[in-house]
């Protein structure tokens, strides 16, 4: 059998945690085709156990870095 994974879309700040609710940084696609969206936080907590019923990780995750290494700050 043959999958074919359309590619993700970026996360945004409405897809929340599914544990916490804060904003999502991992979607984790299963194999039976449903998602997980974990924060940073807990997407780091849950990893060792995600690597192994994951089909794939989407992990943007830096963007928290990035982020702030780019807001004047003033602003931050």
């Amino acid at each position: 059998m043959t999958t074919v994974l359309t590619p993700a879309s970026p996360l945004t700040a409405a897809d929340r945690c599914d544990r916490c609710g804060a904003q999502a940084y991992l979607r984790v696609v299963l194999a039976s085709g449903g998602e997980l969206l974990f924060c940073a936080h807990h997407g780091r907590k849950f990893e060792p156990e995600l690597k192994k019923i994951a089909v794939e990780i989407q992990d943007e995750s830096g963007r928290l870095t990035t982020a702030s290494a780019t807001v004047p700050d003033d602003e931050r």
